[in-house]
């Protein structure tokens, strides 16, 4: 098992026999950390093809061994630019080696496999343990799928940042990263299936779903609804609501006291009157 700094320490805290990368490569880490897995003996050893009789006679003779697994876990970019990291921040937080790891090992999933979530664990060991302690060619392929996906999410959320720090139009390429957030019964029409609400990545959406399953009208519907109601609200200073039907207004009402008649007529007494907000009726 090799490993690096603080992530080393945990497992030998844990009880795990590690041995660092530094000791593997026979590199010192360097710059500030900037350097720590970027060696031909990482890489070899994760790129190498099995059975390959040139790859190995190469790996042999430079010394290089096999790697069968990678499991890691990218510098939060995102969340430093979502927090209000500043410009150097944000830099410092743009992972080399992780990302290099992850496609080196993703690229030789035939033989190699990458792990780059918490939630993949138990998969993995479950997988692990039904076949002799190795991950069968379809997990690999199934985590590799996401681990490129993964790749080019984290490359966008760079990309689509520094675009931002300079002119746009000055960018040869502008790229913008989403993240999917939940399924729609379906599009502007039916047949229009899967469909889904996604957000740019690094912001939340405006809205939270409490239940059911909405399609994409029924969200135009929900938007207009809200702005109508805020409208209303704020013309007239009294709680409003409004129903709208495939992104046309199908009613709107204001909430007002009750009247003496309609206290009559609903068996509301004077003092119960008193306590009932304007939106009551």
């Amino acid at each position: 098992m090799l490993s690096t700094g603080g992530t080393a320490k945990k497992l030998r805290e844990a009880g795990l026999t590690v041995k660092d990368v530094s000791e593997h490569t026979g590199h010192a880490e360097c710059l500030d950390g900037r350097v720590k897995t970027l060696h031909p003996k990482v890489h070899g050893g994760l790129l190498g093809v099995r059975g390959n009789k040139k790859h190995e006679e190469d790996m042999e003779k430079l010394g290089i061994g096999k790697i069968d697994m990678t499991i890691l876990n990218l510098y939060p970019f995102e969340k430093t630019v979502k927090g209000g990291g500043d410009f150097s921040q944000c830099i410092e937080n743009i992972d080399i080696g992780g990302p290099s790891m992850l496609r080196s090992t993703a690229k030789n999933h035939a033989f190699t496999t990458i792990v780059t979530s918490p939630d993949q664990y138990d998969a993995v060991m479950d997988c692990m343990a039904a076949n002799g302690g190795g991950a069968t060619l379809a997990l690999r392929r199934k985590f590799a799928a996401r681990a490129f996906a993964l790749s080019a999410s984290y490359d966008s959320a760079i990309a689509s940042w520094f675009s931002e720090q300079i002119d746009d139009e000055q960018a040869p390429v502008v790229a913008r990263a989403y993240k999917p957030h939940t399924t729609l019964k379906y599009g502007c029409n039916p047949h229009q299936k899967p469909a889904r609400i996604l957000s740019r990545l690094g912001s939340d959406l405006p809205f939270e779903i409490l239940n059911g399953v909405p399609g994409y009208i029924n969200l135009l519907d929900a938007a207009n609804a809200w702005q109508l109601v805020k409208e209303l609200k704020e013309a007239t200073g009294l709680a409003a609501a409004s129903s709208f039907k495939h992104v046309s207004p199908a009613g709107a009402a204001v909430a007002v006291p009750l009247s003496d008649v309609e206290c009559r007529a609903y068996e509301v007494t004077p003092e119960a009157a008193a306590e009932l907000t304007p939106s009551a009726l």
